[in-house]
């Protein structure tokens, strides 16, 4: 059976912000992502303490993992966001609405963390799809 993604409608605030209150599945397989973060992008370069690069990486390799589980980014159902500075909220909003363009957004939770397994990592994203 094929999976059917249904995204609840958002308030205005929460389609500023990329995100869906809910989203409704039906069939389909569900995957769990682990949790990805990246201090080096996909062409070897180190992005070390570039938040921008950091989260263009970690999309570009969840994407990949779930093309090899059948799927893409549309079907990430929901994301929990780990941040080490409250000020790249915003940042990453905008890089996230890029990634979910047609307002299909997965539901999410941002979180400020302390500190990352690694030096210079400064963003960590889990996710859960259905395909």
């Amino acid at each position: 059976m094929a999976a059917k993604i249904e995204h609840l409608e958002g308030t205005a605030f929460q389609k500023s912000r990329a995100f869906s209150p809910a989203v409704i599945t039906e069939g389909g397989k569900t995957v769990w992502l682990a949790g990805q973060t990246a201090t080096v992008d996909e062409s070897g370069k180190d992005i070390s303490g570039n938040f921008e690069a950091q989260t263009r990486t970690i999309f570009a390799l969840i994407d990949k993992t779930l093309k090899r589980c059948g799927g893409t980014l549309a079907n990430v159902v929901t994301m929990t966001v780990f941040i080490n500075d409250p000020r790249h909220g915003d940042a990453f909003v905008k890089l996230r609405a890029e990634h979910f363009a047609n307002g299909n957004f997965p539901a999410s939770a941002l979180i400020t963390v302390s500190h990352f397994a690694r030096p210079g990592m400064l963003i960590e994203i889990q996710a859960v799809a259905v395909v």
